[in-house]
């Protein structure tokens, strides 16, 4: 007999608090220039408010997929929720960047246990006909948060101190503790399993140093030995923890879930879609501030429509997803990507804001139709035991893509930049360069993704291989 669950609370609990979390991951940006000044640190150093917050959620989230074998949906829920309030009251008090990374340290950790939960519950609560629209839902916070967080952080800048960037955050988190208390149930199987604590060494250094070298590269340069160093242990290390994944009983991650090729084609795409929604939204407003010379705020705003407009249609993309199947959502969304990125590659000094508001609409909804689809229909090509396994190497693979892609983007731009201002072009067009050079690569890999999602179908009734 199938059970019946509250689902519009327990949805509720779990996608405020994923919000916060995910708000909280792009909405420091905008103040890392003032913060730089306030704790007296260099600009490389401060960074790291940002670099931690993605370098923590690709040490954790791996370890998920086990955990929540061996724990209880409640006792994951409500670890994740009080860590995200005590990192978020930490770093709202912090009085010196070491408090204050440790702040963004501990509040990743509550969120690399929240977002593979709540698709895990997801995938549990809602039957196989439902779930495009419960996902549509999460992707829309999934995008929102994210997309939102600079233009609510320009304007707490722009009224009162950086603190309440975080404070605003914690009325959220303790509406998601209190509904999570009271409507959330166990809807997971725990197990007797132990954590191979090798195999957690080998994945921390692997995701902790591909990131790390990555993320570095922008401040030391790509043929810095830190950053070849980094790179290359964390891919060994990667390599090793792989290996002794097929090797193990019972293993921390089951990378079986990579013998259906359904998951393999959405987990390249998703990449491929993390890879340029972050780091769009980073070299996008740097474009506006250098190049158009917007304010901070300004520079929100023209963000903001794009944003709302896809949180309006998310449901309505689900609801498609589980109507007429993924090809049907994903593809027009691959096209609609391909078009916003050929638009912002034309743009330069003399653009108007409208043609950026209209081209940042188009774009945001494209990525709307294809990230929640792509990876609900990721996921539902696998078995049920192995969700755990898939969600935890999805969300893995999600955040360091996004890591990655604003790493080389970021450094891409720095490159043609540099290059321009030292023939003497101005720092407004050198920075227009720039740009169009980013977007011609996202263009590029938007385009894969729409051949990808030709290939994409329905999953039917799925059965264990091997």
């Amino acid at each position: 007999m199938t059970k019946q669950y509250k689902t519009g609370p327990i949805m509720a609990a779990m996608l405020v608090a994923g919000f916060v979390g995910l708000f909280s991951e792009t909405a420091l940006n905008i103040a890392l220039g003032d913060l730089a000044k306030i704790f007296d640190v260099h600009t490389t150093t401060i960074q790291w408010l940002a670099t931690g917050y993605f370098l923590t959620l690709a040490i954790l989230i791996p370890v998920t997929g086990i955990l929540m074998q061996k724990f209880t949906t409640r006792q994951m829920f409500f670890t994740s929720v009080i860590l995200s309030l005590v990192g978020t009251v930490l770093a709202a008090m912090a009085p010196s960047f070491a408090l204050a990374l440790a702040g963004r340290v501990v509040q990743a950790a509550g969120l690399a246990i929240a977002l593979p939960l709540t698709q895990n519950v997801i995938f549990t609560i809602f039957p196989p006909n439902k779930r495009g629209a419960a996902m549509g839902i999460m992707g829309l916070v999934m995008l929102a948060g994210p997309a939102l967080g600079p233009t609510i952080a320009g304007l707490i800048l722009d009224t009162l101190t950086w603190n309440w960037i975080f404070w605003v955050m914690v009325p959220f988190l303790l509406f998601s503790l209190i509904v999570g208390i009271k409507f959330l149930p166990n809807v997971n199987e725990t197990r007797d399993v132990k954590i191979d604590v090798l195999s957690v060494i080998l994945s921390t250094i692997g995701f902790g140093g591909v990131v790390y070298g990555v993320s570095s590269a922008g401040e030391l340069g790509w043929t810095s030995t830190t950053v070849i160093v980094a790179i290359v242990i964390g891919l060994i290390s990667v390599f090793l923890f792989c290996v002794r994944q097929i090797k193990m009983a019972v293993p921390v991650l089951n990378l079986k879930t990579f013998k259906y090729p359904a998951f393999v084609l959405g987990v390249v795409m998703s990449f491929i879609t993390f890879y340029n929604m972050l780091s769009l939204l980073v070299i996008l407003p740097m474009f506006m501030q250098l190049t158009l010379l917007m304010a901070a705020f300004a520079t929100g705003l023209v963000l903001l429509p794009g944003s709302l407009l896809n949180c309006f249609f998310a449901p309505l993309i689900g609801k498609m997803f589980d109507k007429y199947g993924p090809r049907a959502v994903i593809t027009p969304g691959t096209i609609l990507v391909i078009v916003g990125y050929a638009l912002y590659a034309t743009y330069d000094g003399g653009t108007p804001v409208w043609a950026i508001v209209v081209t940042h609409i188009v774009w945001m909804l494209g990525v709307g139709m294809v990230l929640a689809s792509t990876q609900t229909n990721t996921l539902n090509s696998l078995p049920r035991e192995y969700y755990p396994d898939g969600i935890a190497l999805t969300q893995t693979i999600q955040q360091v893509a996004g890591a990655i892609g604003i790493a080389v983007m970021v450094s891409l731009l720095a490159m043609r930049q540099t290059s321009l201002l030292e023939t003497g072009i101005a720092l407004p067009e050198a920075t227009a360069s720039g740009a169009s050079l980013v977007f011609i690569v996202g263009l590029i890999l938007a385009v894969v993704n729409f051949v990808l999602s030709l290939f994409m179908k329905k999953p039917g009734h799925v059965q264990l291989k091997g």
